[in-house]
């Protein structure tokens, strides 16, 4: 099979490209439901008059059907995406990527997604299909499962109540609130995984980053104490992965502090440790949420993370990511990552 895809390559160079190029549209159109040309042609980053002529050819082959208020793909598109997703996924050289990472770092699996979440929204949208994917292979009955927050963790949501079966999930908040904005937040994305996947969920209506006095104080709570039954428990985390110097700016950390974290060159930061490139811990602050310790001890890991400005930081998280780990990843973040990699052998 790989030697007659290899030839047909050298034959006709051009159908990758273009069966990408299709393909990349039908995706679009699936994970958006239904969407206009326009905003289409933003998304896919092409000209308008290039969309409408690739449009015609999937309309004429009845994968897609053109509505009042835009267009959205048919049941033979759907079954198409399918049959060719191995194949597009071989051609771009995602498959390869996904195995010298998994390699690399010892990892139980990588899953790479096409595009660039930092530039692509419908790359951060297949992230969250993916993680959705693996959380109903991985979840069994009455499972714990502790999330994070952050934008690639809320892009999961949309997700669970197609790929996941209702299987009594216990869905915790992992840490406490960082930053202004709700709807990233561990507690706001719990509640709505349990909402979307038929579950329940625990919330930790605290900040992630509390004063020596106050940690002491509140980690003496039995609310706290509860939470942390359910951390040594948890069957399952998924979580992002933090630029260092963002996650420290978002729990609005002293100028002390930032200024520590820059000299001791951290570049990634996980449940309140900061790692440097080797991926070796250089800071730790006090966090009410799950620990490093509860983190290894789960059965399942769903590392999240996407964008060529987070390689660093994901890179810094891989090199002491436990076995256990399933990556989730862009095309943008894993190429700059193989290039971080050739840097440092």
């Amino acid at each position: 099979m790989n030697q007659l895809l290899g030839a047909q390559q050298k034959l006709l160079p051009e159908m990758t490209v273009l069966l990408q190029k299709r393909y990349r549209l039908l995706m679009t159109i699936q994970l958006s439901g239904i969407i206009g040309r326009r905003a289409l042609s933003e998304m896919v980053h092409a000209t308008e008059r290039e969309t409408r002529r690739e449009l015609d050819i999937l309309r004429a082959q009845g994968l897609i059907e053109v509505l009042a208020n835009g267009m959205e793909i048919t049941q033979e598109g759907n079954n198409v995406l399918v049959t060719l997703k191995e194949l597009v996924h071989e051609w771009s050289g995602l498959n390869a990527m996904e195995l010298q990472l998994e390699k690399a770092f010892k990892l139980a699996r990588v899953i790479i997604v096409p595009g660039d979440s930092e530039v692509e929204s419908i790359s951060k949208s297949l992230i969250g299909q993916e993680a959705a994917k693996q959380l109903e292979l991985l979840s069994k009955k009455d499972d714990i499962i502790a999330v994070t927050g952050g934008s690639s963790i809320a892009a999961i949501t949309n997700h669970l109540s197609v790929h996941i079966k209702p299987k009594s999930l216990v869905f915790v908040a992992a840490r406490g609130g960082i930053g202004e904005n709700v709807e990233l937040q561990a507690n706001h994305i719990a509640s709505a995984f349990a909402v979307q996947a038929s579950g329940t969920s625990r919330t930790l209506y605290l900040p992630d980053h509390l004063s020596e006095k106050a940690y002491k104080t509140m980690i003496k709570e039995p609310v706290i104490k509860e939470m942390m039954d359910l951390y040594d428990n948890t069957n399952i985390v998924i979580h992002g992965i933090g630029d260092a110097k963002e996650m420290a700016l978002r729990r609005n950390s002293s100028e002390q502090e930032l200024e520590k974290i820059a000299q001791m060159q951290a570049v990634g930061e996980a449940f309140g440790y900061y790692f440097n490139e080797q991926g070796k811990a250089v800071h730790r602050i006090r966090t009410v949420g799950i620990q490093l310790k509860q983190l290894k001890q789960a059965q399942h890991l769903l590392a999240v993370a996407g964008g060529a400005s987070k390689a660093q930081a994901i890179l810094s998280y891989l090199n002491h990511a436990p076995q256990q780990t399933v990556l989730i990843s862009d095309e943008g973040a894993a190429k700059k990552l193989t290039q971080l990699m050739q840097k440092e052998n």
